[in-house]
């Protein structure tokens, strides 16, 4: 918004000129989220214990009986953090900007019906599967077609390490898109399981994909190291910009030990902006680099469940996903976290140093 009406004006002020740099706007939409949630932080944390919202423990993980009662639907900050700082230093004539706000605002709310459910009906299971997935695949579904109205977009994907190497999806591309925004938001749900454990890996996630979209969307970098161009793909930096400062914020609150949880709210709209985000970006297969530990703990749950049914009632891991598997061996919760955070920053620094090896 400041873009639009300042930097017209650069002709007469000339340090209005600055607005026209995307990395300048990023670090200030950074800094914007981050003191949003900070202040904001404690006040939303009364408002939810007023209202109930206490995080529903699972009876199996004992360790947690304490955390019974503290508030979740925590995501509400983060989006209340993120939504206005990307809309105040983001270029609002750009349609990818109102996209990923869609797609992060539509993913949460289906979380935040999800949350409601659970904490306020006290229908512990909150929505069906099939309802919520059905939620899901709407959403990214209307931000697919909108993405393929664009003649410009590509249904090629991008294969890390693979510079000559693009496959055409062709008209499967829409079911994976779908897929991988679906996926990634699944992903986050099943790693926020401990205090600070999910929003780490996702603002590590979110600076690698600022660098690849403020790279796809500078067409000299873009041809530099050859990864595809997406015009106006470069103004999701100040998104991701703004998500880190969010995640950064709410981990204030969310660290170990926890002040408040995410809910779905926060992590169905966290991991469906990053699948889209990789999706407008061209990147869509560096997302199981990026995620890998989200991939992991997705794995973990799949695994557990399809030897479950196979061997009629053995188990590979004592509990899932990966993080209860741990706990259950006794290892201490700051332990598991810490270390999965190490996993993250690994993964991320694999996928950075595919921008040069190619």
């Amino acid at each position: 918004m400041l873009y639009n009406l300042l930097f017209p004006l650069s002709d007469q002020f000339s340090a209005l000129n600055v607005f026209r740099y995307i990395t300048f706007r990023s670090i200030y939409a950074f800094l914007t989220a981050l003191i949003i949630a900070i202040a904001f932080g404690p006040a939303m944390i009364r408002w939810l214990t007023r209202l109930k919202c206490g995080q529903c423990i699972h009876e199996d993980v004992k360790a947690h009986a304490s955390k019974a009662g503290t508030p979740t639907m925590g995501g509400l900050l983060i989006m209340a953090a993120c939504l206005p700082a990307t809309l105040l230093w983001a270029d609002i004539s750009n349609s990818r900007v109102w996209l990923v706000l869609l797609v992060f605002c539509g993913f949460g709310a289906v979380g935040l019906y999800d949350d409601y459910l659970k904490v306020c009906r006290h229908k512990n299971k909150g929505l069906s599967a099939k309802a919520k997935f059905l939620g899901q695949i709407v959403v990214a579904g209307i931000a697919v077609a909108v993405l393929l109205r664009d003649p410009a977009y590509s249904t090629k994907l991008a294969v890390p390490f693979f510079k000559n190497f693009h496959p055409d999806l062709f008209w499967m591309y829409v079911p994976f898109a779908i897929l991988v925004m679906v996926g990634a938001s699944n992903g986050v749900n099943l790693t926020d399981g401990l205090d600070g454990l999910a929003i780490v890996p996702t603002v590590v996630a979110a600076v690698v994909f600022g660098v690849f979209v403020y790279v796809a969307g500078n067409v000299k970098m873009a041809d530099y190291l050859q990864v595809p161009y997406v015009p106006g793909v470069g103004e999701i930096t100040v998104f991701c910009s703004s998500l880190l400062g969010a995640g950064l914020g709410f981990l204030w609150f969310n660290a170990y030990p926890a002040q408040i949880f995410m809910g779905d709210v926060g992590s169905l709209s966290l991991g469906g902006a990053l699948g889209f985000v990789a999706v407008t970006a061209k990147q869509e297969l560096l997302l199981v680099v990026v995620g890998g530990l989200f991939v992991i703990e997705t794995l973990s749950v799949i695994v557990q469940v399809g030897y479950f049914k196979m061997t009629g009632g053995k188990r590979i891991f004592r509990m899932a996903p990966l993080h209860h598997h741990f706990e259950m061996k006794g290892i201490p919760e700051s332990k598991i976290i810490i270390r999965f955070w190490i996993i993250s920053v690994l993964f991320a620094l694999v996928a950075l140093s595919t921008l040069k090896l190619r």
